[in-house]
């Protein structure tokens, strides 16, 4: 309990101090987040639409390998990007290990197939309920999946949120390839993993509060949309 009251009391204290620190690991995991899903969406959404509208042989394999990729595993995807980006890799060239940019390969690569998985969902039920009517109109495929992804568009923007919630929360990946480095690379989920394994509890625990705080402000986001969605479409 003492160190739960001290958490409380500690979060408090850099909150409403704005310290330096808490403000640029919080910025700076926002950043990373941000970016990763913005890249994912502009990947997952226009291969979700494809894969929704398109009947091809082998589809349901490749629906399959999507929602399969959604469960991902964290440190798996951090020791593939860390091996390609290393000095002996191919991408070595470029010095990318353990930079931001680097955490956002990584989260690029867990977020991406959430979106499309999700937006492959969306789209291909908007497809079936639509399909006719676009193809009455003559529409090509770029029109169907424009029309059909702004139709859509309050459900794919919750299957963007559901992967910012992945983002946000990811601690193993970032860690093999940011190297949780102060002031560079260091943000919540890997300071809460070491001041943990320093034993500052106190800390951690005022950190993962905030970081809770951040996941639960973007699922009453995604609630919200939901409900505009249902609104919207019946």
């Amino acid at each position: 309990m003492n160190d739960f009251s001290a958490a409380f009391a500690m979060a408090a204290q850099l909150v409403l101090s704005f310290d330096p620190e808490l403000v640029e690991i919080v910025l700076l995991s926002l950043y990373v987040s941000l970016s990763s899903v913005a890249l994912a969406a502009l990947f997952g959404l226009p291969l979700g639409a494809t894969i929704g509208m398109l009947r091809f042989p082998g589809r349901r394999a490749v629906i399959v390998m999507m929602n399969a990729l959604m469960g991902l595993p964290p440190v798996v995807v951090g020791l593939v990007v860390y091996m390609l980006l290393s000095r002996a890799g191919p991408l070595g060239e470029f010095g990318l290990l353990f930079t931001p940019t680097a955490m956002i390969i990584a989260q690029f690569i867990l977020v991406a197939p959430i979106v499309s998985a999700l937006s492959r969902q969306v789209v291909e039920d908007l497809h079936e309920e639509y399909g006719e009517h676009l193809r009455s109109l003559d529409a090509g495929p770029l029109d169907s999946a424009a029309t059909l992804l702004w139709d859509g568009r309050f459900r794919l923007l919750t299957a963007v949120l559901a992967g910012f919630g992945r983002a946000i929360a990811e601690v193993g990946a970032v860690l093999i390839v940011g190297g949780n480095i102060l002031h560079h690379t260091r943000v919540m989920t890997t300071t809460i993993a070491l001041e943990t394994s320093k034993g500052n509890l106190a800390l951690a625990l005022a950190l993962g509060m905030i970081l809770i705080v951040l996941a639960a402000a973007v699922n009453a986001a995604a609630s919200i949309l939901a409900g505009v969605a249902e609104r919207q479409h019946g």
